[in-house]
């Protein structure tokens, strides 16, 4: 019998805990998938975050660690400088990572520290309710921008791969959505493409990932996937913004 589906042994069969709609699962499979295939998954190790994928160590297949809330890059950091013949990953959320995780984000990549970051963007808190985060959108409403965001109360969104982009230390910086199909298998290449900088030495790699959210947004799960493509593309284009994986060909 020819077979058409098959999970990848990167994920454990573990069930996922995320809401109905949410996008982490998509990406947790496409990360699972791209380390299976580039028969890294027996030596990589994960670096779990605080907040909805806090639990990430249950479903990745690898060995995992959980970090205090934001010093995911840290530990990774600790983690690769040990075992440099390692493939070191984090996974975060854009509390962890773009919050208090700033500094450790910031300062991973302008070391070069060599290991792959996955950001996971859906614009508001979700495990503690749907407070504003710092990459929710002007106009957006949350539980504590009941009225919108408003830039002279509340500050700008922050582009991270924008600002990560201008850093000598990072390799491969790309921001990818989940919203379609075709933008699903784009997430998978460019999620590629971070851990090969990684296998290949080059220094910090980031893939930023515009998620959904539907439980905090208050839409329904199609309803979340078109506000992804019609208001947080708008704001965070997609595109790779640094690449340095065909230098020195």
């Amino acid at each position: 019998m020819t077979v058409v589906f098959q999970k990848t042994k990167g994920l454990t069969d573990t069930p996922f805990h995320y809401c109905p709609g949410c996008t982490h699962g998509i990406v947790h499979r496409l990360v699972a998938e791209t380390m299976e295939e580039l028969g890294v998954l027996d030596k990589a190790i994960g670096v779990a975050p605080v907040g909805c994928a806090v639990f990430a160590y249950e479903y990745f297949n690898c060995d995992m660690q959980e970090a205090a809330h934001g010093r995911a890059p840290a530990v990774a950091t600790g983690i690769k400088r040990v075992h440099p013949d390692k493939i070191v990953f984090t996974y975060q959320g854009d509390g962890d990572l773009a919050a208090i995780g700033t500094a450790e984000t910031v300062h991973a990549a302008a070391r070069g520290e060599n290991i792959t970051v996955i950001f996971i963007n859906n614009a508001i808190y979700g495990m503690t309710g749907g407070q504003m985060a710092p990459t929710s959108l002007i106009g957006q409403e949350t539980l504590t921008t009941p009225y919108g965001r408003k830039p002279e109360t509340n500050g700008y969104p922050i582009k991270m791969c924008e600002m990560l982009s201008t850093l000598e230390g990072a390799a491969y910086i790309e921001r990818v959505s989940v919203y379609d199909v075709k933008h699903v298998l784009n997430a998978k290449k460019a999620i590629k493409n971070a851990f090969k900088a990684q296998i290949n030495k080059k220094g910090f790699s980031m893939i930023e990932v515009l998620s959904s959210c539907p439980t905090n947004w208050g839409m329904s799960p199609n309803e979340a996937l078109k506000w992804i493509k019609d208001k947080m593309e708008q704001y965070y284009p997609l595109g790779v913004y640094k690449n340095t994986l065909e230098e020195e060909k």
